[in-house]
């Protein structure tokens, strides 16, 4: 973590490289804001092929950051998902439901024409980190 003045910000080894210039999150006193993900592979910075794949590992990217925050996926408070294809919500809805359990967290989805790189999906939280 870098910190700058009451900010720490998160970049992760662990997780796929910035496509910008942002963090993959920062954290302002007891709250965890993750810069959206994209299903990329760590490993070798490629999308994932097909949409609950891309769903999958975009959410996987997200609970990296999350737990090397110090949070746990129980910690989030809200979960934005965008989509190209809205008529990918149900299947959305149903792999976010292998990361949380209920009580869930917030949740808002979102249909966008296009998002970087060509994903189909990405998704950003915020999250208390409790100290």
């Amino acid at each position: 973590m870098f910190f700058r003045g009451s900010l720490k910000h998160l970049v992760s080894e662990n997780a796929p490289g910035a496509v910008g210039a942002y963090s993959h999150a920062v954290k302002a006193g007891d709250m965890l804001y993750l810069s959206g993900q994209l299903p990329l592979d760590a490993s070798t910075m490629q999308l994932v092929s097909g949409i609950e794949a891309q769903i999958r590992q975009a959410f996987k990217n997200a609970e990296t950051l999350i737990l090397e925050s110090g949070a746990e996926m129980k910690d989030v408070v809200k979960v934005n998902v965008f989509l190209t294809d809205l008529s990918c919500f149900a299947l959305a809805n149903s792999v976010m439901a292998e990361f949380f359990a209920a009580p869930y967290p917030a949740r808002a989805a979102i249909g966008v024409a296009a998002l970087p790189l060509g994903a189909e999906v990405e998704i950003e939280m915020i999250a208390l980190v409790r100290s």
